[in-house]
């Protein structure tokens, strides 16, 4: 933060930006994104894994689920009473509120809003850790990361629009996510592999093209709150991009727990 307050502040007196001011405040600009990304991404992670281990027995209990799984009364509660499904699309309506309230609320408070988002994701998630084996878990994440790394550099260094391909990938989201909801009464295995795949591919473009587009933003900024809050959406596109091809590459690849 303390690289917008340096860059933004000779520019708010009326200086005349030179390539290196531009330079140099977009790769702190963008590295404020990644490392807010970051932080994100290991907020989920470690609240997946707490919420898992306090709520797995290991000791056989009244509440089992598979044949080898038991569960605390913890668990039983958030992933076998109606409390599930607030849990589940909890995150949903964060996003939903994020989205609408970002310009209007404080460069701080978004960056509180976001991270409390990453957490309650993390609750989301953590029946993950029940369903696919901790292996199969493990190598998504870095199949993903890797992935995500080389299509993030291309959004960043290439000279190419992808404006257009943008547009497509955004009407291909709202397909997959029409279809998604369809097959929560369907429960079609062919429909959710296909969807699998077309998420991976959907996101990994998005992934390329939210990149373009946070360096966009920061062109358009001057100010230190401004760039904060760009800073905080910004991390929010990419790690909604990363946790969507995870997702997808763990259905596509995981091995279930027996």
């Amino acid at each position: 933060m303390s690289n917008f307050d340096r860059n933004a502040a000779p520019w708010s007196r009326g200086y005349t930006r030179t390539g290196a001011d531009v330079d140099q405040g977009l790769r702190a600009f963008m590295l404020g994104v990644y490392n807010h990304m970051t932080i994100g991404l290991a907020l989920t992670g470690l609240f997946a894994l707490g919420v898992n281990m306090l709520a797995v027995s290991g000791l056989p209990t009244q509440h089992q689920l598979g044949s080898h799984t038991y569960l605390t009364e913890f668990g039983a509660a958030i992933y076998l009473s109606p409390l599930r499904w607030l849990i589940m699309f909890a995150p949903l309506a964060f996003v939903l509120f994020f989205s609408f309230k970002i310009n209007s609320m404080a460069a701080s408070t978004a960056r509180t809003l976001f991270y409390a988002f990453a957490a309650v994701m993390g609750l989301s998630l953590s029946s993950v850790l029940l369903v696919y084996t901790g292996t199969s878990v493990a190598r998504a994440f870095f199949i993903t990361s890797a992935t995500f790394g080389a299509l993030s550099l291309y959004g960043y260094t290439t000279k190419r629009s992808l404006a257009a391909m943008g547009s497509f990938l955004i009407m291909g989201l709202f397909g997959i996510i029409i279809a998604s909801v369809v097959n929560l009464f369907m429960q079609s295995s062919a429909l959710q592999f296909g969807l699998s795949i077309l998420s991976v591919l959907i996101f990994a473009g998005l992934t390329a093209w939210d990149t373009q587009q946070i360096k966009e933003m920061y062109l358009e900024s001057d100010h230190s709150e401004t760039a904060l809050k760009k800073s905080i959406n910004g991390a929010l596109m990419l790690y909604l991009d990363f946790i969507n091809i995870f997702m997808s590459l763990l259905q596509l690849t995981g091995q279930r727990n027996d």
